[in-house]
C-alpha cells in the first residue's frame, strides 16, 4: 500500500470565538480566543494520519517560533517531514473568526508558504501513492506536482481552496462556490477524472463523465466549529483511495470524517480515527 503524500500550507490559527460574526466596519467584544495550529496542507496531513495513513508532508515553514511548533506538532504525530523546508519569510498565520453557529470567516497571511517551490514534490512521490494538493501554496508547485504524481502513477487529489486556477488532471474536491468560480461542472468534469463537489450540511456529489452524479448525504453531528471540517473531508479521501476503497465509498467516509471534524473549536481539536468514522458511516 502507497502513502498519502500532503503538498500545502502549514499555518498557525488565531481564533476568536462570538455569539456572531462581525459585519464590516462592526466591532463584536465578549469573544473568546484560542491559538491552534493549521493550515490546509498540515490540517489534511494530520487527518490523514489520525485515521492509519503513513503519511509525507510537503510544505514550507519559517524559521521561527510558530515554525518549529509546526513541525514538531507534525513529527509528533508520526508523519514524515523530510520534505518539510524552511524560508526566511515568517511562518504563515489565519485569522478565524468562528460564531455560536459554528460558521466562520478566515484570512490568511501566507507566508512561507509563498517560498513553497514547484519541484519541492517531485522526489516525495511514488507509484501508488496518493497525492493531496491544495492551493494555499504557489499555483506553479500545484502544477508541477501533479504533473509528477501522473507521470508516476500515482493518483493525484487537488483541493482547489482557495479556488484560484484550473488544474487539469487530478481529482478535484470543490465547494459549490469554487465549483461556480472555475467554470461550473461540465468545464471540470471534463478535464478531471473525478469531481466531488461538496455542500457542507447537505453532504457531496460525485460527478464523473461516464457515470451519473452520486449523492452523499451528510451525517449529522453537534456542530461546534466548521474550520477544518473541508481538510478533514479531503484527507480522509485520500486515507480512503490508499487503502483501496472505491471513489463512492471513499467519498462516504471523507463526508463522515468532515462532520466528526466539527466537534470541537479549531481545525484539529476533534480529528476522528478510523473506527469512529467506520461507526458513522453504519449508522
Amino acid at each position: 500500500m502507497g502513502r498519502v503524500v500532503v503538498v500545502g500550507s502549514a499555518n498557525v490559527d488565531l481564533v476568536w470565538q462570538g455569539a456572531r460574526l462581525p459585519t464590516p466596519g462592526e466591532t463584536v467584544t465578549d469573544g473568546q480566543f484560542a491559538e491552534a495550529l493549521g493550515g490546509k496542507g498540515a490540517n489534511q496531513a494530520a487527518a490523514a494520519k489520525e485515521l492509519g495513513a503513513d503519511v509525507r508532508f510537503v510544505g514550507c515553514i519559517g524559521d521561527d517560533s510558530r515554525g518549529w511548533a509546526v513541525a514538531g506538532d507534525l513529527e509528533a504525530r508520526g508523519i514524515d517531514c523530510a520534505f518539510l523546508s524552511t524560508s526566511t519569510e515568517p511562518t504563515g498565520v489565519a485569522l478565524v473568526a468562528v460564531d455560536a453557529a459554528g460558521e466562520n470567516m478566515v484570512a490568511v497571511a501566507p507566508g512561507a508558504n509563498r517560498s513553497l517551490a514547484p519541484e519541492a514534490a517531485v522526489d516525495a512521490i511514488e507509484p501508488g501513492d496518493v497525492v493531496l494538493c491544495s492551493c494555499e501554496i504557489p499555483l506553479e508547485t500545484v502544477q508541477a506536482t501533479v504533473t509528477a504524481a501522473i507521470e508516476r502513477g500515482a493518483t493525484v487529489i487537488v483541493n482547489p481552496a482557495p479556488p484560484r486556477a484550473l488544474i487539469p488532471g487530478a481529482i478535484l474536491t470543490r465547494n459549490e462556490h469554487e465549483c461556480t468560480h472555475l467554470g461550473g461542472i461540465d468545464v471540470l468534469v471534463a478535464v478531471a477524472p473525478a469531481v466531488i463537489v461538496t455542500r457542507g450540511g447537505r453532504g457531496a456529489t460525485l460527478h464523473r463523465a461516464d457515470h451519473a452524479p452520486h449523492d452523499q448525504p451528510a451525517f449529522a453531528v453537534d456542530v461546534i466549529d466548521t474550520t477544518g471540517a473541508g481538510d478533514a473531508f479531503n484527507g480522509a479521501l485520500a486515507w480512503a483511495l490508499v487503502t483501496g476503497r472505491s471513489l463512492p465509498d471513499a467519498a462516504r467516509m471523507a463526508c463522515a470524517a468532515g462532520a466528526l471534524a466539527t466537534r470541537a473549536l479549531g481545525a484539529r481539536a476533534a480529528l476522528p480515527t478510523a473506527p469512529e468514522v467506520y461507526a458513522l458511516c453504519s449508522s
